[in-house]
């Protein structure tokens, strides 16, 4: 039997090395947690010009020209069409024209960040003087910065990791663990909507929708921990926690939205469980489900891949088998 690395290193050597990489990872890791939330700022935010062909033209020129590349600018015919799109999801804000002047029409349940820098951007557009705002899609009244949508989403994330983990490492049988992954997914979107709806109120909408968003953003994240452990395992499991929260979490833009993350690392957290699970409960809580389409369909590709590792991967029960050859004879046989 040949000695493990810790027994064929000298101790000093070990410890050194532990340190070493250590620091390379925490090197790797603070930038990439701090440099999203250090550099916010609006890249192709798409936002609306609402009124008439010339003024609103105009108006649209002069956003353009004043932040450039900061806006992705969509002309409406009016105030209802521009309301309409927000509701659908289909742009952050909407400068709407009308006989009084120019009014500032948002959706803070999208992202209370963009609508408090649409605000603000207003405001230097016209001088100084007030711009009326009116909160199309306002967010809940319980949260209304929504720091508490994006710090209660967090936990989903860090649970659905440990669950996949847990079921990898100590669940030998592959349709013991495909049960144990449903049972969690199942008890996640029923608990979460206990939490986050009933018990904190940072979310308003369908509960049934709620809980079935929550429910497969655990199971999407639980699997794609579960499904290359048990296929790797150890480095499986790494791989895994390695796109549902380490790379994940910091790309996800939960607290505030994708187009103010540097690019494309944005759009690239919303391919990621993490993103994806977060834009998708938001179109529950807040938009009756309008726009959660994409990312429904990524949490489901997650989920299923996972759940197909788990299913058929050649060497379920891997973790353990890597200590204990005979163990992973006994695992196979009852796999």
């Amino acid at each position: 039997m040949s000695a493990s690395p810790s027994r064929s290193r000298p101790p000093l050597q070990l410890a050194l090395l532990i340190a070493v990489l250590a620091v390379a990872m925490q090197a790797l890791l603070v930038p990439l947690f701090a440099a999203p939330a250090a550099n916010l700022a609006p890249r192709d935010l798409p936002i609306a010009v609402a009124g008439p062909a010339a003024v609103a033209g105009d108006l649209a020129g002069r956003l353009t020209a004043a932040r450039p590349g900061a806006f992705a600018v969509t002309n409406l015919p009016d105030a209802e069409a521009a309301d309409r799109a927000l509701r659908d999801r289909e742009v952050y804000a909407a400068f709407v024209v009308g006989p009084d002047g120019v009014a500032l029409h948002t959706a803070p349940a999208a992202s209370p960040t963009v609508a408090a820098l649409l605000a603000e951007a207003a405001g230097q557009l016209s001088a100084g003087r007030p711009v009326p705002v009116v909160p199309v899609v306002p967010a809940d009244p319980d949260d209304p910065r929504g720091a508490g949508f994006a710090a209660g989403f967090l936990p989903f994330a860090m649970t659905s990791l440990l669950a996949g983990a847990l079921l990898t490492v100590l669940v030998r049988r592959r349709a013991a663990r495909l049960v144990g992954l449903a049972a969690y997914a199942v008890l996640a979107g029923v608990a979460g909507v206990v939490v986050l709806h009933d018990w904190l109120g940072v979310i308003g909408g369908s509960r049934l929708a709620e809980g079935s968003v929550i429910g497969l953003f655990a199971l999407a994240a639980a699997a794609t921990v579960a499904g290359p452990g048990t296929v790797l395992g150890r480095p499986g499991i790494g791989l895994g926690a390695l796109l549902v929260f380490l790379v994940g979490n910091p790309l996800s833009a939960v607290s505030a939205a994708p187009e103010l993350l540097p690019q494309p690392w944005g759009e690239v957290g919303q391919w990621l469980p993490v993103g994806a699970g977060g834009s998708a409960l938001r179109s529950a809580a807040f938009f009756d489900g309008a726009g959660a389409g994409r990312a429904v369909a990524i949490l489901a590709g997650y989920a299923v891949v996972g759940l197909l590792l788990v299913l058929f991967g050649r060497r379920a029960g891997a973790t353990p088998a890597v200590d204990n050859p005979a163990a992973a004879e006994r695992s196979e046989v009852v796999a």
